[in-house]
């Protein structure tokens, strides 16, 4: 378990080099609110843009995910309570105001980039209630 990347995993590396490319800027793996324990892969804070990009098994793809042959209900519990906490997540963030985006780590990195860049620039140019 030690091995398993919270962070910096190649599809994340390979969307914010796209994205810093097309000149957007953004914090890594940081906490989009304060007071709550979870983070998200890239941060936007002026325009309030949180950016995931979640693995197909920890994350339970609805392509992807393959249960476990070994202890199969530990892990189905897990990624069920994962599943729960990014739906939870999602609310939270978008009660606070924010975006979420979420991609999947199968999904093309230049498509998501293309729609991460396009809705934070979007978000910039428009003007948003406080």
């Amino acid at each position: 378990m030690q091995a398993i990347r919270s962070r910096d995993t190649k599809p994340e590396q390979l969307i914010r080099r796209l994205v810093h490319a097309q000149g957007l800027r953004y914090r890594v793996c940081a906490r989009p609110l304060p007071d709550l324990r979870r983070t998200a892969d890239m941060v936007f804070r002026p325009v309030k843009v949180a950016v995931f990009i979640d693995g197909c098994y920890w994350h339970g793809c609805p392509e992807h995910y393959v249960a476990p042959k070994v202890n199969s209900g530990y892990w189905s519990q897990k990624i069920v309570r994962n599943v729960q906490r990014d739906r939870d997540t999602d609310q939270r963030l978008t009660e606070a105001g924010w975006l979420v985006l979420r991609f999947w780590e199968h999904e093309p990195s230049g498509t998501c980039a293309q729609k991460i860049a396009s809705t934070v620039l979007a978000r910039r140019t428009s003007p948003r209630d406080s």
